[in-house]
C-alpha cells in the first residue's frame, strides 16, 4: 500500500464537494492501516501509526475540517491522563448539547454519592393484625426509587419480584387481605417527566416517567405478531394487566413493517398502528404509562391473587387519600433489595437507559437531602463537580439522562470528569459501566476489526442534530487518554457523524510516539 496520509488527506480536500465521494474517502482513511495490514498477512487488524503529538494534531485539523458539517459545532478534547498533555482541542471551552453523555455526569455522582454497593430498599408494610391467615388491615408498598423491579434481573421474569413478595405472604400465613393495598411514592416528587423533555416523546419507552414506586421501567411491553394478509395483526402484552386499553390499528401486509403506537396524554388508552409483514417474527415495542405507582399496585394486585392470596379491597395511589400514610404506626413485614448500584450504573451507561437516570439523580438529592426531585439531585451533584474542577455556574443540567435539549456542557468538563474518575476509589465501577467498542451497549456494532474494539470504553449520545462520544482509549504506547468529541446542529446523516467519532478513536488507538 503506497498511499500516504498526506497523499490521502490532499485527495479529500480536492473531492468534498461530492457527498458521496467524500463519504468514500472517510471511509478509505478508516480502512487505510487495515488494508496495509492485510498486505502483511496479520488478520484485519492494522499496524500501529509512528507519528508525533503534533503531526497527529494536525491530522484532526484535517479531519474536523470535514465540509460535511461546514454548518456545525464540532467539540473535541483529546488529552492524556498521564502527562496532561493534549493531542488536540478544538471549542473546547464552548458550551454544547450532550445529549445522553450527561449520564456520565448522573452516574458518576451516584457512585461518589451512594457507593457502589448501595441498595434501594423498597418496605412493605401492614396497618392491621393478623386474623388466623387473614390480615385485617390494608398492605402498604413503601418505595425509595428502586428502577430495577423489572424482569430486567431475573431472567426477564417481569413479575418475579411480586411472585417472590407472594411467596413472602404466604409464608407469614397471610392468605387473604381484607383491606386495600396502597402504594407510598412520596419520597419523590410527582413531576415524572424531565425538564424540556419534547410532549411527543411521552408514549415511547426512552421517555418513562420516574417515581419511587415503579415497576417494570415504567412501561408496557408490547408483542404483535402477524396474521394473514389483511386481517389485523395480533397483540399480546405483557405484564397481563387490563391497567392499559390496547387499541389495535395494526393490518399484516405482504411488503414492510412499519408499526407506531401513541398514548393518549394523561391516560392508558394505547393505540398501536400501521402494517407487519405476513411471515416475519413477532414485533416487539414498548409504551409508557401514566401514574406508575397506580401501574405498581394494580399489577401488584393481580399477582397476589394468582398466586391464591385473595384481596378485597382495591390497588390505590396513597396520593389519593385525605390523610398521609403513617407508617410509624404500622408493622413492617419484609423488604426488598435492589441490586447494588455498580450493576445500575451499567444499565445506565452501557444500554443508555434514561428511566434509571431520573430516578438516580432524584436518588442522589433524597438521600442527601431528602429532596427526591431532579433540582434536589442536581445541586448535590453539583458539589461533586466542583471536586472535579468544574465550575458549577458554567454548567447547565435539566435532568439526568441528556434527554433534555436544555443541558448544556463543555468538552472540557467533560475530561475533567473523566480525569477526575480515573484516579477515583470508584474508577473501575464507572469504567466497567461503559459501552466496549465492538463488544457491547452502544458501541457493540462500532469500530470492529480494528485496534479500537476491546479498547475504547466510551458514553454515546444522541438526540436531533447531535451525536457525542467521551470515554477513555488506550493508545498503542499503552497510554491512557481520555476523549470527548460532540457534534451539534448537523444536517448530513448519522453515520457520517459517528464515522468522525470513530476514525479519531481507531487513530488513537493506533497512536505510538516516534
Amino acid at each position: 500500500m503506497k498511499m500516504t496520509l498526506k497523499t490521502s488527506m490532499k485527495i479529500m480536500r480536492i473531492s468534498t464537494s461530492n457527498f458521496f465521494s467524500k463519504f468514500f474517502l472517510l471511509f478509505i482513511l478508516i480502512c487505510y492501516t487495515t488494508v496495509e495490514a492485510q498486505e502483511a498477512k496479520i488478520d484485519t487488524i492494522p499496524k500501529y501509526s509512528f507519528s508525533t503529538v503534533q503531526e497527529f494534531w494536525e491530522q484532526m485539523e484535517d479531519i474536523f475540517d470535514d465540509p460535511n458539517f461546514s454548518n456545525a459545532n464540532w467539540g473535541v478534547v483529546l488529552q492524556s491522563l498521564v502527562t496532561g498533555e493534549y493531542f488536540y482541542k478544538r471549542n473546547e471551552d464552548k458550551l454544547f448539547i450532550p445529549a445522553s453523555n450527561l449520564k456520565l455526569f448522573t452516574s458518576a455522582a451516584g457512585l461518589i454519592s451512594l457507593k457502589p454497593d448501595f441498595r434501594y430498599v423498597t418496605e412493605i408494610y401492614s396497618n392491621g393484625l393478623l386474623d388466623g391467615s387473614i390480615l385485617k388491615g390494608d398492605l402498604i408498598i413503601r418505595g425509595s426509587g428502586d428502577p430495577t423491579i423489572s424482569g430486567r434481573f431475573y431472567n426477564e421474569e417481569v413479575t418475579k419480584i411480586f411472585s417472590n413478595w407472594a411467596d413472602s405472604l404466604i409464608y407469614l400465613g397471610i392468605d387473604e387481605i381484607a383491606g386495600n393495598i396502597y402504594g407510598d411514592d412520596n419520597v419523590f416528587d410527582e413531576k415524572g417527566l424531565g425538564n424540556g423533555w419534547s410532549w411527543d416523546y411521552e408514549s415511547y419507552w426512552y421517555a418513562a416517567p420516574s417515581g419511587a414506586l415503579s415497576f417494570n421501567d415504567n412501561c408496557v411491553d408490547i408483542f404483535i405478531t402477524p396474521t394473514k394478509v389483511g386481517n389485523k395483526a395480533q397483540i399480546r402484552i405483557l405484564p397481563e394487566t387490563k391497567y392499559s386499553v390496547i387499541i389495535n390499528n395494526v393490518t399484516t401486509n405482504d411488503s414492510a413493517t412499519n408499526i407506531e403506537i401513541y398514548r393518549e396524554r394523561g391516560t392508558n388508552i394505547v393505540t398501536i398502528f400501521g402494517n407487519i409483514k405476513e411471515g416475519s417474527e413477532t414485533f416487539k415495542t414498548y409504551v409508557t404509562v401514566s401514574n406508575p405507582t397506580q401501574y405498581f399496585v394494580v399489577v401488584l394486585k393481580d399477582v397476589l391473587e394468582k398466586k391464591g392470596i385473595k384481596v378485597r379491597g382495591f390497588a390505590i395511589d396513597g396520593d389519593e387519600l385525605s390523610v398521609p400514610i403513617d407508617l410509624t404506626k404500622n408493622n413492617l413485614l419484609f423488604s426488598h433489595l435492589s441490586v447494588p448500584l455498580r450493576d445500575i450504573v451499567k444499565v445506565i451507561n452501557k444500554n443508555s437507559q434514561n428511566f434509571y437516570s431520573e430516578q438516580l439523580l432524584k436518588t442522589i438529592g433524597w438521600q442527601s437531602s431528602k429532596n427526591g426531585s431532579a433540582a434536589g439531585g442536581i445541586k448535590e451533584s453539583k458539589k461533586y463537580f466542583t471536586r472535579m474542577g468544574i465550575n458549577p455556574e458554567n454548567i447547565v443540567l435539566a435532568d439526568g439522562s441528556g434527554l433534555s435539549r436544555l443541558n448544556l456542557v463543555t468538552p472540557s468538563q467533560i475530561i475533567s470528569l473523566l480525569n477526575y474518575m480515573y484516579k477515583s476509589d470508584y474508577y473501575t465501577q464507572f469504567y466497567n459501566s461503559l459501552p466496549i467498542a465492538g463488544i457491547d451497549g452502544t458501541l457493540a456494532n462500532r469500530m470492529r476489526k480494528t485496534r479500537a474494539i476491546n479498547n475504547v470504553r466510551a458514553k454515546t449520545g444522541f438526540i436531533g442534530s447531535v451525536r457525542s462520544l467521551s470515554g477513555y482509549v488506550y493508545t498503542g504506547d499503552k497510554e491512557p487518554v481520555a476523549f470527548s468529541i460532540i457534534v451539534n446542529n448537523f444536517t448530513v446523516p448519522l453515520v457520517l457523524a459517528e464515522n468522525i467519532q470513530d476514525l479519531v478513536c481507531v487513530r488513537l488507538a493506533n497512536f505510538k510516539r516516534k
